[in-house]
């Protein structure tokens, strides 16, 4: 029978990824959906209800108590507990946490030990890890900012970027929003500001901190997720790449972005930002969108996200900006320029 190991966070973090070994959270799924490690799956000791019950318990008659009722719920599943790990355990090992590494954890090893398998858990659990990814934030990276108006293609040029060797996060892609009033159509629901914190981390630990990390130029906010100031705080003294592409160009790109989508989902858009529009711009586009026409909805909001856009550079110290100027929407082509740019900037 194998024993249990308690790992810290640093030689949890390592182990895992050097044998790519599965990690199971065993807290509840409340407690999983509002963040965990970024690889766990969620095979919770307790469900929600049944955690408030023995918390409630706990409280109002003490630990046998709750101890004793906890069995009842966790009996009948062990069985099921042990089939789960079997089916994603690699080479029969796993990693297992729990909040504070405590009894839910311990509990849950104990079980799988007993069962044959090697299982290792992290000390100081969850708790442990997000202290580790707090401080993860504070670390020194050499971000490179890309940034331009609204229907730049920015995304798709990072994503060329990628592919030609540099590292790149898609924040977007993390927060699942597009960072505008129309940044969640089509995007599944958000990650709670904690577990994309948890991602961006996954991202980070990834990366060579001494070599450039492109990003794209977000507001503290993406839809409701926000990034921690901290970090958010470098990308604001980070070099800033503008790309600078004619306005016809990013009009059919916003066409080819969101034409497809239901009319009344760009509409609600609309009506988020109506206020900023205008009413008699917002209901111009709304017109336009009813008759199908989105180059026309697009070039009326474009008017107010130009505007903020604009504002938003002009706070930006001149030192840190360079632009690129582009006729056409080109997201290879793109790339190659924004790296050539940003090496020719770099110091000897």
């Amino acid at each position: 029978m194998y024993m249990t190991q308690r790992l810290e966070i640093q030689t949890f973090i390592e182990k895992q990824r050097e044998g790519k070994l599965s990690v199971v959270d065993v807290r509840s799924p409340s407690e999983f959906q509002k963040g965990h490690f970024p690889t766990a799956i969620n095979i919770p000791l307790f469900e929600n209800d049944e955690r408030a019950v023995v918390g409630t318990l706990y409280k109002q008659e003490g630990k046998e108590e709750a101890f004793l009722r906890g069995l009842e719920f966790v009996g009948p599943k062990m069985r099921s507990f042990v089939e789960q790990v079997r089916d994603i355990s690699r080479q029969g090992t796993l990693m297992t946490y729990c909040w504070r590494g405590g009894m839910r954890s311990s509990s849950m090893a104990w079980l799988w030990e007993t069962a044959g398998f090697n299982v290792f858990t992290l000390e100081g659990g969850y708790k442990a890890f997000r202290k580790e990814v707090l401080a993860s934030m504070s670390r020194k990276f050499q971000l490179m900012v890309l940034g331009g108006p609204t229907g730049s293609g920015k995304t798709e040029i990072l994503k060329e970027m990628k592919e030609a060797g540099e590292q790149v996060i898609d924040l977007e892609g993390l927060a699942r929003h597009k960072g505008s009033a129309f940044g969640g159509i089509g995007e599944n629901t958000q990650p709670s500001t904690e577990h994309f914190e948890n991602l961006l981390w996954s991202e980070l630990i990834q990366m060579d901190a001494q070599k450039p990390i492109w990003l794209e130029d977000e507001s503290i906010h993406i839809g409701k997720v926000l990034i921690p100031k901290v970090f958010f705080d470098q990308m604001q003294s980070a070099s800033l790449f503008v790309i600078d592409l004619e306005e016809e160009e990013r009009l059919k790109h916003l066409v080819d972005v969101y034409a497809g989508f239901e009319d009344e989902l760009l509409i609600d858009a609309i009506n988020r930002i109506g206020k900023r529009l205008g009413g008699q711009h917002a209901k111009a586009a709304e017109e336009a969108i009813r008759q199908q026409d989105y180059r026309t909805a697009a070039k009326i909001c474009l008017k107010y996200y130009d505007k903020t856009y604009a504002y938003g550079l002009t706070q930006k110290s001149k030192q840190l900006v360079s632009k690129l100027g582009l006729i056409k929407h080109d997201p290879k082509n793109s790339a190659r320029k924004l790296i050539d740019l940003a090496y020719q900037r770099q110091p000897q």
